[in-house]
């Protein structure tokens, strides 16, 4: 990568150069968004139970040095790696500006704060993505950069309602979207629920005699795509027994290493076969059967997951809905002639997250700006 010679805001100090416009978003600074948000966004599904999180490092010119994201609890966080980067490649000196997609954390858990490992080094610009939404740690990390001299600025204040950037509040958004799971997790202990629904143009949701699917191999690359990024698959007894689903990632490479992968199967019954079981544990899953749909969240949410993918038939799908026991609904439908469209529903208000959702940030998958919402039951 070029440098890339960019003018920036000095908001600190309350002189900018003539070329640079304080209410926009630095290009520079764009741009290291962007990337930040593309590593975090591969590790989707691996992190659990914390958030993905992405981080840039730039020199004083706006050339990105650095970028680097969380792998997994217990694993350095995205900006003590970044910083880990710079340092092996020999560019510590040269590191004037972080950008990260989350607040940077300021307490010890399995590693140090994030905060101190940037104040250790040369940076004393960072842009925050989203503020924490812990309230019982929300504002500390950019509360102790800012005491300790760093200039802090959040992506927010250039995205709200009444900002004039669009490029500020899409990187908002999409920061929002990386880590809605965790937030809703964070808040209400539930795990976030995915409905992923197929449906033929006579309202089916059954496939042709001797297919598995009427869908394209494109909304299939998304459907392992959503399961590579999520951490848990639910799925219905009818579906079990019909189909033996395998439900594991085939059509893209899986996380490396990933711990084993919640899978729950609504069953009252008690019909779930032992072989089915055991060959489900033996691909990685670690099974547990649920009798009450309306429980799944919580349990999930117990067990560490952040984000669910249901993947089942309709009398599932029904009770789900009638139990209000989703987050968001994608919905592939497939038209007579064969054309394909996949449509995206929000709760509004799910544990807190708005009109935020992960699948912004699934490859292949247009989430509009103003997607539809429907009220939280």
């Amino acid at each position: 990568m070029g440098p890339l010679v960019l003018a920036e805001v000095s908001v600190s100090s309350g002189t900018r150069r003539p070329d640079c416009d304080p209410g926009r978003l630095p290009p520079s600074i764009g741009r290291a968004f962007r990337a930040a948000l593309a590593e975090a966004s591969r590790h989707m599904g691996a992190t659990a139970p914390n958030p993905p999180v992405g981080c840039a490092i730039l020199d004083a010119r706006g050339e990105i040095l650095a970028v680097a994201a969380h792998h997994r609890a217990g694993a350095p966080h995205a900006e003590a790696l970044a910083l880990r980067i710079c340092a092996q490649q020999g560019l510590i000196d040269r590191a004037a500006t972080a950008v990260v997609t989350l607040e940077p954390c300021n307490h010890t858990g399995r590693t140090g704060p994030c905060s101190e490992a940037i104040l250790a080094s040369p940076i004393r610009t960072v842009w925050i993505g989203a503020a924490d939404p812990n309230p019982r740690v929300a504002g500390g990390g950019a509360a102790r950069l800012g005491a300790a001299g760093c200039d802090v600025r959040m992506l927010a204040d250039l995205a709200g309602p009444n900002a004039a950037d669009p490029d500020a509040a899409d990187l908002a958004a999409d920061c929002r979207a990386l880590i809605a799971p965790f937030v809703h997790w964070s808040r209400t202990g539930r795990t976030w629920m995915t409905v992923k629904q197929a449906v033929a143009a006579d309202g089916s949701m059954i496939p042709p005699a001797g297919r598995t699917t009427f869908t394209s191999d494109s909304a299939l690359d998304v459907a392992h795509r959503l399961r590579r990024a999520t951490d848990a698959v639910v799925t219905g007894i009818g579906t079990v027994l019909a189909d033996r689903p395998a439900l594991d990632v085939r059509r893209v490479a899986d996380h490396a290493g990933r711990a084993r992968r919640l899978l729950v199967v609504c069953d009252r019954r008690g019909r779930l076969p032992d072989d089915w079981r055991a060959a489900a544990t033996a691909r990685g899953f670690d099974v547990r059967a649920c009798d009450d749909v309306a429980q799944v969240p919580a349990l999930l949410g117990e067990a560490g997951a952040l984000w669910a993918l249901v993947e089942a038939g309709p009398a599932l799908l029904d009770a789900m809905r009638g139990a209000g026991v989703w987050d968001d609904w994608l919905t592939i439908g497939v038209t007579a002639g064969g054309r394909e469209r996949m449509d995206i529903t929000v709760r509004d208000g799910a544990g807190g997250s708005g009109r935020d959702t992960p699948l912004r940030l699934i490859p292949g998958l247009a989430v509009p700006r103003e997607g539809t919402c429907f009220p939280a039951s």
